[in-house]
């Protein structure tokens, strides 16, 4: 009988090391992130700058900025917005969105019009406790303009609370104005 118990505490004891080595830690969780992220750059074709692209000229399609001391956030500007205003700390950011995975034939979830979302999120530039996304407001800083519009890669750890709980990295498109 101790036998038994002797083999069968050893037999638990290896399913249970076995199924911890097979979890995911979150190390592992960000490398296949990562991956994720380079196969959608790859996959979209996307030319990605570390320099920052010139903001009064229109940026070509697939420019993207790699945004530094940001791990993997990507930037492209799609509209400029209204130049003759600029956004500053503590305005009241209404944003209009577009949220879809960077698997292929990700789902998108829209944000864009009133008949997708009654109203837009809103949020004060520069105050996280509205917007914990670090990109969002990243986003917003680069824009700079109130209309401005922009398409963003976003990587889970400057996401929202949802998506750093779940190693999860989404690419947006955000189109912004200022609340009067």
């Amino acid at each position: 009988m101790k036998k038994n118990n002797i083999i069968f505490c050893l037999l638990a004891g290896m399913a249970l090391i076995g199924t911890a080595c097979n979890s995911n830690t979150y190390s592992g969780l960000r490398d296949q992130e990562d991956r994720k992220i380079e196969n959608y750059i790859r996959r979209q074709n996307l030319n990605i700058t570390k320099d920052e692209p010139d903001k009064n000229l229109v940026w070509p399609e697939k420019l993207y900025y790699k945004v530094p001391n940001y791990d993997n956030f990507y930037f492209h500007l799609i509209d400029h917005g209204d130049t003759t205003v600029s956004v500053i700390s503590n305005d009241v950011i209404v944003a209009r969105y577009k949220k879809f995975g960077l698997e292929e034939f990700a789902d998108t979830l829209s944000y864009w019009t009133t008949l997708d979302q009654a109203y837009p999120m809103e949020f004060h530039y520069g105050n996280t406790t509205e917007c914990e996304s670090v990109a969002w407001h990243m986003a917003v800083q680069l824009m700079k303009h109130p209309d401005a519009q922009c398409e963003i890669i976003v990587p889970s750890k400057l996401g929202f609370s949802d998506d750093q709980s779940s190693v999860t990295p989404y690419v947006y498109i955000l189109k912004i104005k200022i609340k009067q």
